[in-house]
């Protein structure tokens, strides 16, 4: 059968192979899990995307959302498939168990998100968004808050949200103007206006829990002065029955380009005068306590963008193995037409394509394990550095899988030819969905300002330095593999001039030319980002190296000489493209700054 929304054999050769996962499972946190229970999950939870939700993906697109008097209905194909998720505590995986969770481990977690984000990224954020603001309230809430609202967020019975952004407050989270005040029992009255609000409104879960963004009165200006209140739809009795509604109402949803079922709200706070809030933590400690919920949100966001490329990629691959036309490249012109996989552009295409795919996969996949380090290894300056490789390559991932995940889909589309340009096809609907992770929870501009502004210079550069010694060792590992020596080279030219471009742009953001750093600043994240991919790819091609050596089997040798060759077309055929690119980093011109406004263009 051909693959759908991920190739399984591929998200077994990075967890199991290249990342040698059941280390992780050895740790005491995870005795209820062994691989071929990891194995029995990812297979169920692949059977159930592809049978009962991916079904539900593209009707969803095309029937939409229905707003009406505050009230926000999702497709009616949406509420089955909801349930049975909600049912099989799908959204809760790799929750703690403590919050209500199975406790799983990051990495099967991922690669079941896989198969279902794939399948409907909107139907799968209404599952599992919860999870967020479930661990802000972990994290910093009250005893009585935790009992309240944890496990009930956790196990998708009541949806979870993230007020955040208004009309005049977008990247400038300071400018906000909801504000706060306390009242004598210790709650607070908001009032305020919120826009671009994920899932603030639906018809999926009795309840609704919003964080809000507010400042107190009197509280000072700018992001020192915010405070985070949890404001709920309804109001939660002391025995966790829902009493009355709160004063806060969606007055709208977006009309969007993409991701149409999700339901992107207006909301109003305080419209009667009555809107409660609980405060979460301490007062101005609002963007302290978001950005526990950010972080993840933009992890989340550059998934979004693998799991697009990967479903649009899969698609083209077997389309292009069905779909016959044209004679091949050097047969007779009487010759019967062949399928397109056999032209050469179209084979360059889908490797190009793949190369992003697999790289993107196994990014993800260490930043899993990073991540899982930061909390489970030995000793706390371990803990500490992955936490701060995590942090580092944050900012890197968010925007780079957002640009090549939605580029993957482009390429996907033209395999497709006019056929996929049309709605017959659900790659048309992947490249509309991409598009929007290059724009929520911070633009890419915005991620390359805090990676060049706050991340390289973290641990006074000691989380920097091991990420690069990390590639470094990667590549020494391949300089001794016959057949890889050329790669290791190049993936080592490739890494020196990376490395030259890094200290330059860092010396150029503190000196007066500073803003022509921070214009570069774009760039240079994206030629981070090809560095990783070589780094990826190498080593997947080491790997896949030593599988070939240990006498595999037969069916597996087209699988492992893959991963070689996909590490060879983008170490060849794309890095030197990458490496121009950083000599105009290195150049550091300064046109865009010193340009007049006036010579953009007529006014």
């Amino acid at each position: 059968m051909a693959q759908q929304l991920a190739d399984k054999r591929d998200l077994d050769f990075v967890i199991w192979e290249q990342f040698d996962n059941e280390g992780i499972l050895a740790h005491e946190n995870f005795e209820a899990f062994n691989r071929k229970t990891c194995d029995m999950i990812l297979n169920e939870a692949r059977k159930i995307a592809i049978k009962e939700v991916l079904p539900t993906m593209g009707e969803g697109d095309q029937v939409g959302l229905i707003y009406k008097d505050g009230v926000v209905n999702v497709p009616e194909c949406f509420h089955a498939p909801f349930e049975l998720l909600k049912e099989g505590e799908w959204g809760n995986l790799i929750v703690p168990v403590d919050m209500g969770g199975q406790g799983a481990p990051n990495f099967i977690g991922a690669a079941v998100a896989e198969y279902i984000t794939a399948a409907n990224f909107a139907l799968n954020g209404y599952l599992t968004m919860g999870n967020g603001t479930a661990n802000m309230i972990q994290l910093y809430g009250t005893e009585e808050q935790k009992r309240k609202y944890v496990k009930k967020l956790t196990a998708s019975e009541w949806g979870g949200t993230m007020l955040l952004t208004e009309s005049n407050a977008g990247s400038d989270v300071g400018a906000l103007e909801s504000s706060a005040v306390k009242n004598a029992d210790g709650t607070y009255t908001l009032t305020g206006n919120k826009i671009f609000i994920t899932n603030g409104e639906h018809d999926l879960c009795e309840n609704i829990i919003h964080p809000v963004l507010a400042r107190i009165e009197g509280a000072p200006a700018g992001t020192r002065g915010i405070s985070i209140f949890i404001v709920p739809k309804y109001f939660v009795n002391d025995d966790g029955s829902l009493g009355d509604r709160n004063d806060i109402w969606c007055t709208g949803i977006e009309h969007k380009h993409g991701i149409t079922a999700s339901a992107t709200c207006s909301m109003t706070m305080g419209a009667r005068g009555k809107c409660i809030g609980y405060l979460l933590g301490q007062e101005n400690q609002g963007m302290k306590i978001m950005f526990h919920m950010m972080n993840g949100a933009r992890m989340h966001t550059g998934f979004q963008g693998l799991v697009n490329a990967s479903a649009s990629y899969v698609m083209a691959v077997n389309y292009a193995r069905e779909r016959i036309q044209m004679r091949e490249l050097g047969q007779p012109h009487d010759a019967s037409p062949v399928a397109i996989i056999n032209h050469p552009d179209v084979r360059r295409n889908l490797l190009w394509m793949k190369s992003y795919v697999s790289g993107m996969r196994s990014f993800f996949q260490y930043m899993e394990y990073q991540h899982t380090r930061s909390t489970l290894a030995a000793t706390e300056e371990e803990r500490t550095l992955a936490n701060g490789i995590y942090e580092l390559l944050t900012p890197v991932l968010k925007s780079y899988f957002a640009n090549r995940g939605y580029e993957v889909c482009v390429q996907a589309m033209q395999v497709f030819g006019g056929a996929g340009y049309t709605k017959d096809y659900l790659v048309e609907q992947y490249v509309r969905d991409a598009k929007i992770a290059s724009i929520y929870e911070g633009t890419c501009g915005i991620q390359a300002m805090d990676l060049l502004g706050r991340k390289m210079g973290m641990q006074g550069g000691k989380v920097f330095m091991t990420f690069l010694s990390a590639i470094q060792n990667t590549i020494t590992e391949a300089k001794a593999i016959d057949g890889l020596t050329d790669l290791a080279a190049r993936a080592d030219k490739m890494l020196n001039k990376f490395i030259e471009v890094a200290q330059a742009i860092t010396k150029n953001a503190v000196s007066e030319h500073f803003k022509t750093a921070f214009a570069h600043s774009l760039p240079y994240l994206d030629v981070m980002g090809d560095t990783i991919m070589a780094w990826m790819l190498l080593w997947r091609a080491v790997t896949a190296s030593r599988q070939l050596a240990g006498n595999p089997k037969k069916k597996d040798i087209a699988f492992y000489d893959g991963q070689i060759k996909t590490a060879e077309f983008f170490i060849r055929t794309l890095t030197p493209g990458s490496i121009g690119r950083m000599e105009g980093i290195i150049d550091q011109s300064s046109a865009a700054m010193d340009i007049a406004d006036e010579g953009f263009g007529s006014l």
